[in-house]
């Protein structure tokens, strides 16, 4: 049986990643060494690694489902608004139906929430 898909986001600096998925997401911080950050939220899970040359190649754009979108965009709003994505920042209806916001990290990573 599989449970969840858990993405790897690879940073140069892992705090970029500690700003996007703990500070201004709320992510709770489970564990933390030099080269790794595993961070959890309402069983949304992402590992964080420290890694420049890997970092160098990508930046993901991630997409988390949720039921409670509007809730989400106001803490977001009120809390880290400059991470709001500048073609994103307001919960739209797209054309395929679900509506969607997104934050976007200075490094360019991307998560997308996403309520059908």
């Amino acid at each position: 049986m599989m449970l969840r898909l858990i993405p790897k986001v690879f940073y140069a600096d892992m705090e970029d990643g500690i700003a996007l998925f703990v500070d201004c997401l709320r992510f709770t911080l489970l564990h933390r060494d030099d080269t790794l950050a595993v961070v959890e939220r309402d069983g949304a899970k992402a590992y964080l690694v420290q890694d420049a040359a890997f970092a160098a190649k990508d930046r993901p754009e991630l997409a988390i489902e949720t039921d409670t979108i509007a809730a989400l965009h106001a803490d977001i709003v009120a809390r880290c608004p400059g991470m709001l994505h500048p073609n994103a920042r307001t919960v739209e209806t797209k054309p395929w139906g679900a509506q969607e916001f997104a934050v976007r990290d200075r490094t360019g990573v991307c998560v997308i929430f996403r309520q059908w």
